[in-house]
């Protein structure tokens, strides 16, 4: 499982000309899933997520976490994360979960970073054409795979 965070002062997905999700102050997470994906995988990711210090404190210092801000979350699920570009100049997506694995691996994904939260999280649509509008702050841009731990 692969994600991709942005901290961002607002960000919102347009799906079919209406918005479906929009937030202040939060992340928006960009996620890719792959067959081999599990719960660890998922509890990995929910954690770093929830404690990940990427806001700023009083002196302009990343030092505090989504959970210590109480920040808005929009979840986005995204196959194309899980690109191989090693060969040619098309990616393939061979890589990434078909929809019968991937769709209840994201489903459980947001049950178990909403319980994590305690809030609700909003999200894009599995499988549609979204516009993703986002306002990245700072810019914070972390990429984080679940089964590469760096």
């Amino acid at each position: 499982m692969k994600i991709v965070i942005q901290r961002v002062s607002k960000a919102s997905v347009i799906i079919h000309k209406n918005k479906v999700a929009e937030i202040k102050n939060g992340l928006l997470i960009l996620l890719g899933i792959v067959d081999e994906d599990a719960q660890e995988d998922i509890d990995f990711l929910v954690r770093k997520i929830a404690n990940l210090r990427i806001f700023n404190g009083e002196n302009g210092v990343m030092n505090h976490s989504l959970l210590e801000t109480n920040g808005e979350v929009i979840v986005v699920p995204q196959f194309t994360l899980q690109a191989s570009t090693k060969k040619g100049n098309r990616p393939s997506y061979i890589k990434a979960a078909k929809p019968e694995i991937a769709i209840p691996l994201y489903k459980n994904f947001l049950q178990t970073l909403e319980k994590e939260l305690h809030k609700k999280v909003q999200t894009g649509e599995f499988g549609a054409d979204m516009i993703v509008e986002i306002l990245n702050d700072g810019p914070v841009t972390i990429i984080i795979d679940s089964k590469n731990k760096e």
